[in-house]
Parts: C-alpha cells; structure tokens; sequence
C-alpha cells in the first residue's frame, strides 16, 4: 500500500496534501515547526524535525513509507540534503517538488550574492532603508550592518523583538498583491530589497512592485540542491505515484 511522507511548509506542500487526500491515498504532511499557526490540511500532519540522516531513517522505516516528496522550502537544503540521503538508506522513493527559480526580466535591478553572508557583506557603505524579505530566520545576521533602516516582514510576530537597532516589522501572511507591496514600499520608502531566490507566485509581488518603482533588489541565489528526480508540478508528482502504484513498487 501507497504510504507518503510530504516534507512541507510550502504551498506546493499543501497542493500536493490536498492531491493526495482526494484520491484517497494516504499521506503524512511533515512541517519543521517554524510557523506558529499553518494553515489546516486534509492529511495528518506532524510538526518537528527528525534528528538528521538516522532520525529520518528510522521514522521512514518505522512508519513503512514507500514514497519520500521533498516539497520543503528551495533554501532549507540541509533538509533536502537529509532527505535524499535517507531515503537511499531506507530504500523508499524520493521525488523533489520545488518551484523553478525567478528570472530577472526587463526593468529589474538585480544583483545577485550567493548566500547570507554575501548579502549582509554588500550592504555595507551609507544608510538606506532596506526591506528585508528573508522571513525571520536570518534577519539577526543584518546586524553586523547596522546603520540602515530596516523593514522587516513576518507570518508571524515574533516572541522576541530583532536585535536590528532601527527596523519596522510588519506581521502579515501571503499571498501579497502588486498593490500591497506597491504601497508597502512607498509607506516605508524602501531603497532596496534583499531576498531569496524562493520562486513562486505568493511572494513574488515584491519583486514586480520594485521593478515598478525602479528599486534595486539584492537577490540571494539557491544553494545547490542534492542530484535527485525533481519536478515544479504537484500534477506530475501524483503521475509518479500512480506510476509507482501499477509497478507494485
């Protein structure tokens, strides 16, 4: 019997979760605990790591899963480093589901860096008032640049206040809109974003809203991802499984 473990926090996670539980099959929905309220799901869900390579291992192995999807987040690749490990180990199937990267067009002001570090590095010289549209995970490293202005943009408000010395946080859930960033921006008087090279559709209206305003964007490229069969589409995730269903696998 089909048994499928989803690593999520994702909206293509939770496409695939409702996917799955309308063609009956059964699945678990695995979040790393991150978010303080994730949204309802039709599938059981878990929430916590696993404790590495051996953790996953023994997790897959216990609970007899036969297909692995890697729908995590394109920068949580210790994870998908951990999956694709693990499920080589325990002998379960293992597809990645991850949205293709975003692509500079015309009008747009990139630059890129390839990592945090990079990202912070290139933010020194005089003050700006920068939008930090890194989630919350990596804003303290910002201040080893303390002399601009942050604005900083959570899912959820934060137990304990940033260490930046001079940020606004706005706690607000995506999907965003031209529109709302459009005026987020001009509210705030945004110089220049930094963010991740995430893809999607849900939190892209940045993007758009900085090419419209003439805004450089600091863009932090992926980090290279472990070889493995990957697809952008919930659809073709639900064809390998049936694919794996007639096989017998």
């Amino acid at each position: 019997m089909t048994n499928i473990l989803i690593l999520g926090g994702t909206t293509e996670a939770s496409g695939l979760a409702t996917a799955v539980a309308q063609k009956g099959l059964r699945a678990v929905l695995s979040y790393a605990g991150r978010t303080e309220r994730p949204r309802a799901q039709p599938v059981p869900v878990r929430i916590g790591g696993f404790g590495g390579v051996e953790g996953l291992v023994h997790y897959l192995r216990q609970e007899r899963v036969t297909h692995l999807v890697d729908a995590t987040h394109p920068f949580a690749a210790t994870m998908s480093r951990h999956a694709a490990q693990a499920a080589q180990i325990a002998g379960v199937r293992h597809i990645m589901l991850t949205r293709p990267p975003w692509e500079a067009g015309e009008g747009d002001r990139w630059h890129h860096v390839p990592d945090i570090a990079g990202a912070v590095a290139a933010l020194d010289g005089g003050a700006r008032r920068v939008m930090l549209a890194l989630g919350r995970m990596h804003v303290d490293a910002f201040t080893a640049q303390p002399q601009h202005d942050y604005l900083l943009r959570f899912v959820d408000a934060p137990d304990i206040a940033p260490t930046l010395p001079s940020h606004r946080l706005v706690v607000d859930r995506g999907p965003f809109t031209l529109e709302g960033d459009l005026a987020l921006m001009r509210e705030y008087r945004v110089e220049l974003v930094v963010a991740k090279n995430a893809g999607g559709v849900g939190a892209r209206a940045k993007l758009d809203a900085a090419r419209v305003l003439g805004i450089a964007v600091l863009m932090i490229d992926r980090p290279p991802l472990p070889l493995a069969r990957t697809t952008h589409s919930v659809a073709d995730v639900i064809e390998w499984l049936d694919h794996s269903a007639q096989r017998g696998v």
